[in-house]
C-alpha cells in the first residue's frame, strides 16, 4: 500500500492516504439554550398573524410600533459626516465620551470628577461594561461573589458566570404586591458577608419596573456603609424612569454623597436608540486620583485582551451629542418624549383593563416605571396569550411597554382580561371563546 511519510529529527509520522479521516473536534458541543428574549422574538417573527404583538424585546418603539432614529442622532451624524475614522482620533474621542459620561453619572459639577477620582473607560454598551467589571472583580477579588436582585436581567447571570465569579441572589420583588420587598431586601443585605459585591439597578429595574423610593435608597446606602459592601450599578435606562437624567441618577448620587466607592456600567443603547452601535462606559469611583489612574490602566489592559477597543463611529456619535450643547438639549427633550410615551401607554393599558371589568388589581402597571412591566401573568397565561392571541412575552410575564401602542392596547387588554379571568380548566379557549369571570 502506498504510504506518504513525513519525517523530522524528533518524530517520524506515516499517514495512510487510504485510511485518512477527518478529526471530529466538536462532536461533544451541544446547542446552547436559547436566550429567553431572543426566543420570544423568534416566535414572534415566525407568526404570520397580522395582530401579533412582540412584548419581549426591550428596545424603544414609537406609537406606530416602529424603531426610532432620534433627531439628535441625525444631527450628530451630520456633524461627523466626512470624518476620517483613524486610530489617531480614537483616543481623543474615547476621552471625550468618558468625560461626558461621567457627568451623567456623578453630576456635571461633582467634586469627585474635579478630584479625578472616577476611573472611566469606554465599553461595548452596558453588557460590555458589566463584563469588564466582572473580569476586574475576578482579578482583584478572586474569592469574591456577587449578589444579584431576584429577579434580574437574565444576562447578568451569564456575565458573571463566564467571568468565573459565583453569584447569589437577594430578595427584591414581592409577587403578592407586585412591588418592592423592602424588608426582605434589607434583611438579605444585612445577612450577607461583610464587604460583598452587589449589582444594583439605579432606575427602571429590569425586569420588574420596581424601584426603591429616595428614602429607601438612603436606607440601603446606610446599610451598605455599615456592612462595607461594594455596589456596582447597571444603568441601562437612565431617563426612562422619570424622563429626567439627573432624577434617574439619584440613587448613585446618594451613595456617592454617603462616601461609598462604587462602580457604574452605562449604556447608550436605549436612551439614544443606538442599539447596533454598542456604546457604553464603565466607571469605578476610587479614593483619589492616584488610585483612579491605576484602576483605569488595569481596566484598559483587561479590555485590550477582551476586545481591543470599540468601533469609533458610535463613540463619535455619543461624544458629539453629549458635548454639543444644542444637540444635548435636543436629546434631553427626546428622552423626555420617550419616557412620557411609556407612562401614557401604561395608563392606557390599566384603563382598558379596568374598563373591561377585570376582577384583578392593575395598579402595579402605573406604579412600576421604565421600559418594563412585571405583569403578574403566570407562565401558563403567557403561553395562552401566544397560542390564542399571538401576543409574545417572556415566560415570567415581563411586558416591554415599548411594544404597546395606542393601536394595539385595546386588543392586548382584552386578551389579558380573558386569560386572567378564566378558571384554569378553561385554558383551552379559542380566540373568540367567551371567558366567564370566576365566581
Amino acid at each position: 500500500m502506498y504510504r506518504k511519510c513525513m519525517a523530522s529529527s524528533l518524530t517520524r509520522r506515516c499517514i495512510s492516504s487510504s485510511t485518512r479521516t477527518s478529526t471530529t473536534w466538536w462532536d461533544h458541543v451541544n446547542p446552547a439554550s436559547k436566550d429567553p428574549i431572543t426566543g420570544v422574538t423568534e416566535a414572534f417573527l415566525a407568526d404570520p398573524n397580522p395582530n401579533r404583538i412582540n412584548l419581549g424585546m426591550g428596545a424603544y418603539r414609537d406609537d406606530e410600533g416602529k424603531s426610532v432614529v432620534l433627531q439628535c442622532v441625525r444631527d450628530a451624524e451630520a456633524k461627523i459626516a466626512g470624518s476620517e475614522f483613524l486610530e489617531s482620533i480614537s483616543t481623543s474621542v474615547s476621552s471625550k465620551l468618558v468625560e461626558e459620561s461621567l457627568k451623567l453619572v456623578y453630576g456635571k459639577d461633582s467634586n469627585v470628577i474635579s478630584e479625578g477620582r472616577p476611573a472611566g473607560v469606554e465599553a461595548l454598551s452596558g453588557t460590555g461594561a458589566c463584563r469588564l467589571f466582572a473580569e476586574f472583580q475576578k482579578r482583584y477579588y478572586p474569592e469574591s461573589q456577587i449578589y444579584l436582585t431576584n429577579p434580574t436581567w437574565s444576562n447578568h447571570h451569564n456575565i458573571w458566570r463566564d467571568a468565573h465569579v459565583p453569584w447569589r441572589t437577594f430578595r427584591y420583588y414581592n409577587p403578592n404586591t407586585r412591588g418592592l420587598n423592602f424588608a426582605a431586601l434589607m434583611d438579605d443585605i444585612k445577612n450577607a458577608l461583610d464587604s460583598s459585591f452587589f449589582l444594583l439597578h439605579p432606575c427602571a429595574h429590569n425586569p420588574t419596573g420596581v424601584d426603591p423610593t429616595e428614602e429607601q435608597w438612603r436606607e440601603i446606602s446606610y446599610l451598605f456603609k455599615v456592612k462595607n459592601h461594594f455596589p456596582i450599578f447597571d444603568m441601562a435606562y437612565q431617563g426612562f424612569a422619570s424622563g429626567h437624567l439627573d432624577i434617574d441618577a439619584k440613587a448613585i448620587r446618594i451613595f456617592v454623597e454617603d462616601g461609598h466607592l462604587i462602580g457604574c456600567a452605562q449604556s447608550f443603547a436605549k436612551n439614544m436608540g443606538l442599539y447596533g452601535h454598542r456604546v457604553g462606559c464603565l466607571s469605578v469611583l476610587c479614593s483619589d486620583q492616584k488610585q483612579g489612574v491605576a484602576v483605569k490602566s488595569q481596566l484598559q489592559q483587561i479590555a485590550r485582551a477582551m476586545y481591543g477597543s470599540p468601533p469609533v463611529h458610535g463613540l463619535l456619535l455619543v461624544s458629539t451629542i453629549l458635548s454639543n450643547s444644542d444637540i444635548k438639549s435636543l436629546w434631553l427633550r427626546e428622552v423626555k418624549v420617550m419616557a412620557s410615551r411609556i407612562k401614557s401607554i401604561r395608563s392606557a393599558l390599566r384603563d382598558n383593563l379596568e374598563s373591561l371589568g377585570s376582577p384583578l388589581n392593575w395598579e402595579h402597571i402605573t406604579n412600576q416605571v421604565g421600559m418594563f412591566c412585571f405583569s403578574g401573568l403566570t407562565p401558563d397565561q403567557v403561553k395562552l396569550l401566544a397560542r390564542e392571541f399571538h401576543i409574545y412575552m417572556t415566560h415570567d410575564g415581563r411586558i416591554s411597554m415599548a411594544g404597546v401602542t395606542s393601536g394595539n392596547v385595546s386588543y392586548l387588554a382584552n386578551a389579558i382580561h380573558q386569560v386572567t379571568s378564566c378558571q384554569q380548566e378553561t385554558l383551552n379557549l379559542s380566540p373568540k371563546a367567551e371567558c366567564k369571570r370566576p365566581t
